[in-house]
């Protein structure tokens, strides 16, 4: 099995997040921005799908960005204020009257990502392009910036999160994503479980900065072109979309070692353009 050495994530989500190094104050985190908004749908291989972005009934690809900020977790003499605390899970909620294919695609696994990778996923298991993690993790005494690959993929109970990290610390995770009914305004939640990520045994958990990713994917059957996911019909006021994340506590993944405290941030995007 391919190991850590730096997802889901995510998203995701996600994303990135060993037993914390205890402080004396509370870790505080925010989402201090957070946007979403419908795209063309990403061809694997470069360029989009014709037809598809944002537009009413049609389909179209989410583009999301996550600046994340906080502080009080791992401290230590060089950086008393500590940093991000690590996330556990992420949530997403898609407005009312999106639609999703989940039967025209593939599916990857867990273990393949695990042990493989990506490039042992079929093709029309690919739910994005690659996208990006900023990180934060220990090396040394000190919390550093660690860049980060995040992409996703069809599988599992919904979608998996590959996130892969080179520098200072190599890494690899998988995120596990499932839906979910959501309440109105909102159609489908995307509920993603993050493990948590050791870098250097008995120091902080990894944390995560930034997320960006374009998730989506179509398929062409003849001449018709199947998209992944189906904006509403109908907008009035603009499209509502919600995101939680909880950082620290615990999942099915694995234990945190600090109290789960979850944030939430909403966006509206504007309405589609007609057909």
């Amino acid at each position: 099995m391919r190991r850590a050495s730096i997802c889901v994530a995510v998203l995701g989500l996600v994303v990135l997040a060993l037993p914390a190094v205890s402080s004396a104050a509370e870790p505080t985190a925010q989402i201090s921005s957070f946007t979403a908004k419908a795209i063309p749908v990403p061809k694997p291989k470069g360029g989009n799908w014709p037809g598809t972005g944002n537009i009413l009934g049609a389909g179209a690809a989410v583009e999301a960005n996550y600046e994340i900020t906080g502080e009080g977790y791992g401290p230590t003499p060089q950086n008393p204020k500590g940093g991000i605390p690590p996330i556990s899970q992420v949530n997403f909620y898609l407005p009312a009257g999106t639609k999703l294919n989940r039967s025209a695609f593939g599916s990857c696994t867990e273990a393949t990502l695990k042990n493989i990778g990506p490039k042992g996923c079929p093709t029309n298991s690919i739910a994005s392009p690659v996208g990006s993690v900023l990180g934060e993790v220990t090396f040394g005494e000190t919390r550093v910036p660690e860049e980060a690959e995040l992409q996703a993929f069809f599988g599992g109970p919904g979608l998996l999160f590959y996130v892969a990290g080179h520098s200072p610390v190599a890494l690899e995770l998988v995120s596990i994503g499932h839906y979910v009914k959501a309440a109105p305004p909102y159609g489908e939640e995307l509920i993603t479980l993050v493990p948590p990520v050791q870098t250097v045994p008995g120091a902080p958990l990894a944390s995560t900065k930034t997320i960006h990713i374009k998730a989506g994917a179509a398929i062409k059957k003849g001449k018709k072109i199947i998209s992944y996911g189906v904006l509403p019909k109908k907008c009035k006021g603009g499209l509502p979309v919600k995101t939680e994340i909880t950082f620290g506590g615990s999942n099915s993944l694995g234990e945190f070692g600090i109290p789960a405290k979850t944030v939430t941030a909403t966006y509206k995007a504007p309405c589609p353009k007609k057909h």
